[in-house]
């Protein structure tokens, strides 16, 4: 394997565009997930991977192969996102203003980012093949759930860039302040001030109305047949608009949210008067398809066209799911579902 690295690197940096094609391909897709992690967005890392494997083309004859050529690729991937993240259009969008007036207020701001996207699970297949270093502190399902991705999304940028290289990929810390022209020193500090920000974030998200006192939650096995269950009686619930039927699957102080707008709603009583004002407003029908975003279900969801015998497409619905019961419901606007395979319009009947 080594001999064709070595032969295939010889080949690319002879311009022979194809040799670098395969030299790159095996990496490509852990790589966008890595640029996720720190944008928070599936297109700009999308973005990134591109800018990544264009700078790596131009750049390969200065890989001196000190390091393996997957950190080298990882390296300018980092920085290319950490540029994106300095850069004037990440700025937080102003969201806009949410179409049903009579929502009741929400519970705070929430801390979700205005550009945080979920990310189709379909892309995530070969992720699992990928092994953490033995430095890693998160499990690979969990550092890929969007209470995961959220709580990055808290973090300064270089801060998130060293929580990602080190506690997620594994990467040593000399090695990260490398990745990161910077001293170990550095690191190390930007690394305690991230895991407390990040654990802090996952241990109330987790939280149930039960006085848990474990720092994170254990990775669980996602796809489960409760979990089936549980999205079985959910979209029951959102088809016959039975807001009694939903409000028994959440857990007492649920939460809701929506990026782009930085509302919270935070509790059943605060759900059970969203849903009653917006969701379940008289005259709506819905029907839900069955997909799943970050390790995690998820409902896309469509409402009856009044005017038309079809479902238009409201909203992407990611659940997160413990002990049977829903933890938190963040909802997307229609923007992503088409990366999630889904379509704009359904038929009235089948």
């Amino acid at each position: 394997m080594e001999m064709d690295t070595t032969d295939l690197i010889a080949r690319a940096r002879a311009g022979d565009h194809n040799a670098f094609r395969d030299l790159v391909q095996g990496h490509s897709h852990e790589l966008q997930v890595h640029c996720y992690r720190i944008l928070g967005s599936l297109q700009e890392a999308e973005d990134a991977l591109q800018e990544t494997l264009v700078s790596a083309w131009r750049n390969l004859g200065g890989f001196g192969q000190q390091s393996s050529l997957r950190t080298w690729l990882y390296k300018i991937a980092t920085n290319r996102c950490l540029s994106m993240l300095r850069a004037t259009s990440r700025r937080p969008r102003i969201a806009p203003p949410l179409p049903e007036a009579t929502l009741p207020e929400p519970s705070g701001a929430g801390d979700a980012p205005p550009w945080l996207e979920p990310y189709p699970d379909v892309l995530l297949d070969h992720l699992v093949d990928q092994r953490p270093g033995p430095e890693a502190r998160y499990e690979t399902t969990e550092a890929i759930s969007l209470a995961f991705i959220t709580a990055l999304q808290l973090l300064p940028p270089r801060q998130r860039a060293a929580l990602v290289l080190r506690d997620v990929l594994g990467y040593r810390a000399a090695e990260v302040a490398q990745m990161l022209d910077a001293t170990q020193e550095s690191v190390q500090s930007a690394l305690k001030r991230a895991r407390a920000t990040v654990d802090n974030h996952l241990a109330d998200s987790s939280s149930t109305g039960s006085s848990g006192t474990g720092n994170r939650r254990p990775a669980r096995q996602p796809d489960t047949a409760a979990e089936h269950r549980l999205v079985a009686r959910l979209t029951d619930a959102l088809e016959r608009a039975d807001l009694d039927a939903l409000i028994e699957l959440l857990v007492s102080d649920v939460r809701l949210s929506m990026p782009p707008a930085m509302l919270e709603y935070r509790g059943i009583e605060s759900a059970q008067r969203f849903f009653a004002a917006a969701t379940f407003r008289p005259g709506r029908s819905y029907r839900v398809v069955s997909t799943r975003a970050n390790g995690q279900p998820a409902l896309g969801l469509y409402l009856a066209d009044p005017h038309a015998s079809v479902y238009r497409a409201y909203a992407l619905l990611v659940i997160t799911t413990a002990d049977g019961q829903i933890t938190a419901i963040t909802g997307f606007n229609t923007n992503v579902m088409t990366r999630f395979g889904l379509p704009r319009t359904l038929p009235e009947t089948d």
